[in-house]
């Protein structure tokens, strides 16, 4: 019976709960948006000038801070998710040019090891060409420079960004 005494008690407020109008509203929205939060004076001043109950004008603040703080969350973690994918995306861009420069590291250390090689070996040639004759040498000057400019090929890669400097300054 209890129950049944409550549920009346409920369906009879809401029949009598008015809802406001827009000048009441924007009146509310003008005064919460100077303050949001409600002392018992501008509590009941509102009311006055509103024609409310003083609770509906302080559960009306209340609803309104609630809306106001998830509105606010809302944009906050939006601006948190914009930041994160800003940061994935320039972390996916660096990942591929650390890649890109680590391929220009390893062909950059291939051509040195061939050169080193190469001359190590054109060495070893050049003193058995002072026995045969001046025609070593110059295959030897020949193949020297077809090493330096796979070397500088190699070190400027394909954009010509950081080995083309370290080139030209080790040159120098």
């Amino acid at each position: 019976m209890d129950f049944f005494n409550s549920q009346t008690r409920k369906n009879n407020l809401k029949c009598h709960k008015k809802r406001l109008t827009q000048d009441q509203v924007r009146l509310l929205e003008i005064s919460f948006n100077s303050n949001n939060k409600l002392d018992s004076d501008r509590k009941s001043q509102l009311a006055q000038e509103l024609g409310l109950p003083p609770r509906q004008v302080a559960i009306w603040y209340q609803n309104k801070r609630a809306r106001w703080k998830s509105q606010s969350l809302e944009v906050d973690y939006k601006a948190l998710q914009q930041r994160l994918d800003n940061a994935m995306s320039d972390n996916d861009r660096l990942k591929l040019e650390v890649e890109r420069l680590k391929e220009e590291l390893n062909k950059a250390q291939e051509m040195l090891l061939a050169f080193n090689t190469t001359t190590n070996n054109y060495s070893s040639i050049s003193s058995s060409c002072d026995e045969v004759g001046s025609s070593c040498l110059q295959l030897h000057d020949q193949s020297k420079h077809h090493l330096d400019k796979e070397l500088y090929a190699c070190l400027i890669g394909d954009e010509g960004h950081f080995g083309h400097n370290f080139f030209a300054s080790s040159m120098s």
